[in-house]
């Protein structure tokens, strides 16, 4: 019996994927749009849908390490983007890690 704690598990996975699809639907730009911020907002976008998208890969191969690992760095980009204030997300604490 594989441990929660210690496995990345099927159900683990279907969870992250969802949390994050969540966040990537949340996730909307607030820069300028000629601004650098912008571009940087644009620049985190595209790595999280990029991950995400790796993630979705991974886990449909079977290779849910990899899979855990391409979710979390989705995650982490939009999180990094939100926190920097590139991204309006409503003040969702749940999805994001915020500064307060």
């Amino acid at each position: 019996m594989e441990d929660p704690h210690t496995t990345i598990t099927e159900e683990k996975i279907t969870r992250y994927l969802e949390t994050t699809r969540q966040a990537l639907e949340k996730a909307k730009v607030v820069a300028p749009p000629k601004s650098f911020a912008a571009h940087m907002a644009a620049s985190f976008r595209e790595m999280a849908e990029t991950y995400f998208s790796d993630a979705h890969v991974f886990a449909e191969k079977g290779d849910r390490v990899n899979a855990f690992a391409c979710v979390n760095y989705a995650h982490g980009w939009l999180d990094a983007g939100a926190r920097l204030g590139v991204f309006d997300v409503g003040e969702d604490d749940r999805l994001f890690t915020l500064l307060e």
